[in-house]
């Protein structure tokens, strides 16, 4: 299954800085796998924040937006 809007919500939204919820019924794997974001290319910018609801675990990733957007732990 792909990336749907449908799942990816805003939380709240200041200064420029977006915290995002995503929920699917995908692995964590998946949903982590660079590009899996790429759809929403211009609404997600470099230090956003996601919380992931996936079908085998929860995590909060920070957003890096490049040539794919990628996700990562927060460190």
């Amino acid at each position: 299954m792909a990336f749907q809007n449908k799942n990816l919500s805003v939380i709240a939204y200041a200064n420029g800085f977006t915290l995002w919820h995503y929920a699917a019924n995908e692995t964590m794997a998946t949903i982590t796998a660079s590009g899996y974001f790429n759809s929403v290319k211009t609404l997600m910018n470099t230090g956003d924040v996601v919380i992931i609801n996936a079908s085998d675990n929860t995590s909060i990733k920070k957003i890096t937006v490049a040539e794919n957007i990628t996700v990562a732990s927060l460190a």
